[in-house]
């Protein structure tokens, strides 16, 4: 099991950590299944968040009692230190900890700092000096406001995007990252399902020292691959590049990330699959988009309100509307087509 030294946090964790926001849509079962199989795999360093419902409820459930074996982040997406220290109390009493390891501000529109009004990183320096929390980490999707949170000098992690899709900006902050000594924690690693072969996903990023992807698990058997790609530990070789070739030249300019900022839609449109359901059927089977269901779902953007909602919303400043309609104009086609898709 490879590990690294997550930035100036000094904490030895396992090279890939297990993201927690798909478990809420497990079963409590079969998410403390999954949660303790990866913990004696080895994952000993677990990320979460506030806003992923039962998730960290789930987590307390299947490993407090192993607390001593694993390493916790936590995020609060608060806005003034008062909300953020009730969010804290929450996440403490659903992890069933006495502290977080890292607590992050989940991908607020600024950089917080000392002695401002809202009082959210003083509410952060009190909780250390507390004990509740051990580290301060931030979360971001703009790459504007990340480069501005590791230049501050207040941050000990930061957690941003970061794949083989990524842009040479972006790996920048990598570089920028282990220059002030700030652990990276690498979401997206397989940009939200577009990237399907985690081999390559994660050859590519050990080339990284000091990135910790996080690899989101809902399934048992998305848990064993990763399990197996861990213990074979490939280093970037020509054939993982001959993929991450292909995949970019169909990957690679303005497609929807799945983050789910834009999300909730006023008019029900599930924004994160529609928006690049023509990369998801080229990439996965295609039986469940078939299905009329699915059909009267896609039928929902020609409802667009035009409200500005996922435009103003979207980290990555993407015509969301236009790219509804494409996706819809494509995934009509198709359906009137004989065209298929391995």
């Amino acid at each position: 099991m490879t590990k690294t030294i997550l930035g100036r946090t000094g904490l030895t964790v396992c090279k890939d950590a297990f993201g927690a926001l798909p478990v809420q849509r497990c079963t409590m079962d079969d998410a403390v299944k999954i949660l303790r199989k990866a913990l004696d795999g080895g994952i000993n360093f677990i990320d979460s968040a506030r806003g992923y419902t039962d998730s960290e409820e789930k987590i307390g459930i299947a490993l407090s009692s192993r607390r001593d074996e694993y390493y916790i982040a936590s995020k609060s997406n608060s806005k003034n230190g008062e909300e953020y220290k009730k969010h804290l109390e929450t996440s403490l009493e659903k992890l069933k900890t006495s502290h977080i390891d890292i607590y992050q501000f989940h991908n607020p529109g600024f950089v917080p700092r000392p002695g401002e009004e809202n009082g959210l990183y003083d509410a952060a320096l009190e909780a250390k000096a507390q004990g509740k929390i051990r580290f301060i980490g931030i979360s971001y999707h703009k790459i504007h406001l990340a480069k501005e949170a590791v230049e501050s000098g207040l941050y000990d992690t930061l957690q941003f995007p970061l794949n083989y899709l990524s842009t040479d900006d972006e790996i920048s902050l990598v570089n920028l990252c282990k220059e002030k000594n700030v652990g990276f924690i690498a979401m997206k690693a397989l940009s939200g399902g577009l990237i399907t072969d985690i081999f390559a996903a994660r050859a590519w990023l050990s080339q990284f020292s000091n990135v910790v992807p996080i690899w989101g698990i809902q399934r048992e058997s998305e848990l064993e691959l990763l399990l197996e790609a861990i213990n074979l530990n490939e280093s970037y070789n020509a054939k993982h590049e001959e993929r991450v070739v292909k995949d970019r030249q169909e990957l690679s300019g303005g497609f929807c990330r799945g983050c789910g900022y834009c999300l909730p839609c006023p008019a029900e449109i599930p924004i994160t699959l529609a928006a690049r359901i023509s990369l998801l059927m080229r990439r996965s089977p295609v039986v469940k988009f078939l299905e009329k269901e699915w059909q009267d779902t896609m039928a929902r953007i020609d409802n667009c309100q035009n409200c500005g909602h996922c435009i103003e919303n979207c980290p990555y400043e993407l015509d969301t509307p236009a790219l509804l309609k494409s996706n819809y104009q494509w995934y009509s086609d198709y359906l009137s087509s004989s065209l298929k898709y391995p």
